[in-house]
């Protein structure tokens, strides 16, 4: 139930007045309490203070509330599953098929929509655009150039990134290579750090203010051309992984959103908050915090491709979909290869794209089927355990007197057709006889 939405249109529908006070809201709230869950109940207070309803219109929202939230509850034996995959699958129909898309940040591309949706669903081992929030400590997320420092040990910086120019001396066999001052400030690159990172093989390195010399000991022209490619590449800084890391602020505090992601890597750096800090590749999450910490990175990007597209799905569908994703300890893809194909039925693994391999496979090794799910038992036409199905009730006739039913005129004897017998329906109830629902009919 969207609570926000249900006080929202009360409140285009009712006529402006005098905004009901706190104390007559909790009044309101009464009926309420005994029915809504606290969470519930929590956020439709809330509502009802931010939108300064009339009493009237509280009193609306409150009878709203109680109605949609008794709509809401699950009867037993519901096909949940069916449910969520019908409630995502249709307002996934209405996604957009943007690959990226400027999420507030003109710098990083980010792949949404569809396309997301489906290398979460698919559980795929590295994301088109792998992506981290690092959240910052108490001491770098309060100021801009705090959080600044933390990101430049975050992005990885090569040595041609922080060359102005690079000029190659083939007759000398040197490398003359003058550093740009200023994005060394921007990446926060010294000198120093040039130093140590830059020392290959064979070679005399010299460094002086923002020049750089690299001369070769003993080497073919060929392998000196092979070093002047590898230097434009040398990694001097940060993480390899991370090609860029943005400070952006939001909800009050700066944190860095990077391009690239290594969660291992980034929980070394001095400053990252690792309670908070998530990646968008689920199975890294999975390597480093565990299955639980994928769950939750599976519900967390799902809900958020849902409602970057305007769609309202309720949580719990999500909830479902990775709880069945990772309940056997390790992701599954929602397919053949992983939930589907881990199904303990026969039948209903064939019922999913490879249907005679699945049967001969389970002929030859001589797999029993207990009909225990949906599919197999409409496969072999029996009812399925959903609904009323679910419920399994069996009477012992042993010790039951039935009464003698009194023979009609006319009624046929035992050797002139069939003699009637009486028939007991359950319909419900406890005890026995009449008052536990046992009625007696006669064919």
């Amino acid at each position: 139930m969207n609570v926000d939405r249900l006080v929202e249109r009360v409140r285009l529908t009712m006529r402006k007045g005098t905004a009901a006070t706190k104390d007559t809201i909790e009044k309101s709230l009464e009926p309420s309490k005994e029915v809504l869950s606290p969470l519930i109940l929590d956020r439709l207070r809330d509502a009802l203070v931010a939108t300064k309803l009339t009493k009237t219109g509280v009193e609306e929202a409150v009878e709203q509330a109680i109605d949609n939230y008794k709509q809401a509850l699950v009867e037993p034996g519901e096909a949940a599953g069916i449910v969520s995959a019908q409630s995502i699958g249709e307002p996934g129909t209405q996604m957009t098929l943007r690959t990226f898309h400027f999420a507030g940040v003109r710098e990083q591309n980010v792949t949404l929509g569809l396309p997301r949706l489906i290398e979460i669903v698919d559980a795929r081992k590295i994301p088109s655009t792998p992506s981290m929030t690092v959240f910052l400590d108490a001491k770098h997320r309060a100021s801009r150039e705090k959080a600044q420092e933390v990101a430049t040990l975050l992005a990885h910086t090569t040595l041609g990134d922080i060359a102005s120019e690079i000029v190659s001396d083939v007759i000398k066999m040197r490398l003359d290579i003058k550093l740009n001052p200023q994005t060394m400030r921007e990446r926060g690159v010294t000198v120093q750090d040039i130093r140590d990172a830059v020392q290959p093989t064979g070679t005399e390195v010299k460094v002086e203010a923002y020049n750089m010399e690299i001369k070769s000991k003993d080497m073919e022209l060929p392998q000196f051309r092979r070093l002047e490619d590898k230097l434009q590449k040398h990694h001097v800084k940060g993480i390899g992984a991370v090609k860029r890391a943005l400070v952006v602020e939001e909800k009050g505090e700066w944190i860095i959103r990077t391009e690239g992601s290594s969660l291992a890597a980034a929980f070394e750096v001095p400053g990252v908050d690792t309670t908070r800090t998530f990646s968008n590749n689920i199975n890294e999450t999975t390597l480093v915090l565990g299955i639980e910490a994928a769950r939750n990175v599976i519900v967390k990007e799902a809900l958020g491709v849902l409602e970057e597209q305007g769609l309202d799905v309720d949580i719990r569908h999500v909830m479902l979909v990775s709880d069945m994703m990772t309940s056997s300890g390790e992701v599954l893809q929602v397919g053949r290869h992983g939930v589907s194909g881990e199904k303990a039925s026969t039948l209903a693994k064939a019922a999913f794209e490879i249907t005679i391999p699945t049967i001969v496979e389970a002929a030859v090794k001589g797999t029993v089927d207990t009909l225990r799910g949906v599919a197999e038992n409409v496969i072999v036409g029996q009812q399925i355990p959903m609904g009323t199905g679910l419920i399994e009730v069996s009477m012992s006739m042993a010790g039951v007197k039935l009464p003698r039913q009194p023979r009609p005129v006319n009624a046929p004897t035992s050797g002139d057709g069939p003699i009637p017998v009486p028939v007991i329906a359950v319909t419900g109830g406890g005890g026995a006889g009449k008052d536990a629902g046992i009625e007696k009919t006669s064919e």
